[in-house]
């Protein structure tokens, strides 16, 4: 636990069915309320935006999955009467579409196929640029090249939640995670997320050397880290 691994995960490398896919991405939104996504979401950025008194605000997710954050983002606007432009931006094009699929009450989503390496959005096009449980897929080179673009798109500032690297998490995640886990995906790759994951350090290393500003990395229960950077006004 020294040292991120780099060994490649099934989703990195392609070698799994789309029913495997399909599954994946059922059981992840279960993952992403229950293991402390949804809730680093709520004590970030959601947080940021209330102390900020925003009542309308832009989201971009890079790497969005289904959408299980937006839409999470989406209720809570609602719930606190405030106008919000939700976009996931997703490279794998079944995620794209469920994107929509899974928001179809929630018009203010929409998704994009694209690359996070290069976002087809201009400089500043959005109030925040959030990313969950996607960072890790990159070596360090990589992350801090996303973490770049990112903050080139990012008005305000960035959100990025990501697994914090130690054994407790990697055994939990092993022993009782094994229990409710029934997709192979998530079941192999989850152990391995771990082992290429960040301590806290690493991550506030990799976003100095993308040249962010304003670096915070905190951890967040059960085993997350939430890094926020952006500019002055939004900090």
């Amino acid at each position: 636990f020294q040292q991120r691994s780099y060994e490649l995960e099934h989703l990195d490398k392609g070698d799994y069915t789309p029913e495997e896919y399909e599954g994946c991405i059922v059981e992840l939104q279960w993952v992403n309320e229950w293991l402390g996504d949804a809730s680093a979401l709520r004590h970030s950025l959601l947080k940021e935006i209330a102390r900020a008194e925003l009542k309308s605000f832009s989201v971009l997710d890079v790497g969005a999955g289904s959408g299980e954050l937006l839409r999470v983002a989406a209720k809570w606007a609602r719930e606190t009467d405030r106008k919000a432009g939700l976009v996931g931006l997703e490279l794998n094009a079944r995620s794209a579409k469920s994107i929509i699929e899974e928001s179809r009450e929630l018009p203010e989503i929409s998704s994009v196929r694209a690359d996070g390496l290069a976002i087809p959005f201009s400089d500043d096009a959005f109030d925040y640029v959030i990313q969950s449980l996607t960072l890790h897929h990159f070596d360090d080179e990589g992350a801090v090249s996303i973490l770049r673009e990112m903050n080139r798109v990012a008005r305000r500032g960035l959100f990025v939640i990501d697994l914090l690297r130690n054994p407790i998490a990697y055994f939990l995640y092993t022993t009782v995670g094994h229990l409710f886990l029934h997709n192979r995906l998530l079941r192999e790759d989850g152990a391995l997320s771990i082992l290429r994951s960040f301590k806290p350090d690493e991550l506030e290393a990799i976003a100095r050397a993308a040249e962010l500003a304003n670096v915070k990395v905190e951890k967040h229960f059960p085993s997350r880290l939430v890094l926020r950077a952006g500019h002055g006004d939004s900090q």
